[in-house]
Formats: structure tokens, sequence, C-alpha cells
């Protein structure tokens, strides 16, 4: 057993298993969906977006609303909402002078629902 815990996770002997990096090099992403999946993660990775689309989850809400629930500006809020309609996680519909914003589709709350499961065991 190695003492230096940053060895722990180091093989006790090189050896390269030409078939399993064939296998894994084979299955991998292009560059741009990898690069998609990246933005999308460091998205739900901040913990204001991730309180926002936990509440989306449950129903639509303007900004107002939003800015109520977190205790921050409806400025800080919509600068959230920015970067979450860039990614297509949100989605908005106006009622008169009012954006409401909702998850943009299931997938959001099937990846909210997954984390949470993760956490969770």
């Amino acid at each position: 057993m190695p003492q230096n815990k940053d060895m722990i996770d180091l093989c006790d002997c090189r050896c390269i298993h030409e078939n399993r990096v064939t296998a894994a090099a084979g299955e991998a992403l292009p560059e741009q969906e990898n690069q998609q999946m990246a933005q999308l993660f460091k998205a739900m990775g901040d913990a204001n977006r991730l309180k926002i689309l936990w509440a989306l989850n449950h129903g639509e809400m303007c900004v107002c609303d939003l800015a109520a629930f977190l205790q921050v500006s409806e400025s800080a809020v919509s600068h959230q909402l920015r970067m979450l309609r860039q990614l297509q996680l949100v989605s908005n519909r106006r009622a008169g002078p009012i954006l409401y914003y909702r998850l943009n589709d299931h997938h959001v709350a099937a990846l909210m629902r997954i984390a949470l499961e993760h956490t969770r065991e």
C-alpha cells in the first residue's frame, strides 16, 4: 500500500491495455460535444444556477420570483438566466411585460433528479 496519498490512484505497474485504450478512443465524444457537455456541467456547478433550475423544476417563475427565492437582486438572477438560456437549460415566454422562465425540456429535470439520487447514495 503506498504511503503517499497522491500515489493511491496510480497503478503498481505500468502496463497499457491497448484494447481498452482503443475501445475508449472509439467511443470518445467529438470535441465540440465534449466542450458543450463541460459547459453544461459548469453551469449546473454554480449553486445559485442550480437553485434556479431546481425552483423552475416545480413550475414557471419570473425574475422577481426567482430573486425573492434566492434573496439576491433581479440583476443577479437575470445574469444567471442569460447563461442558462444560452446553454438551452431554460426558456421563457412573455405575458405582457413579464417574462416567465421554465426548464427547457424534460432532460434538465432528469439530470437534476439523477444528480440528487447520486448525491443521496
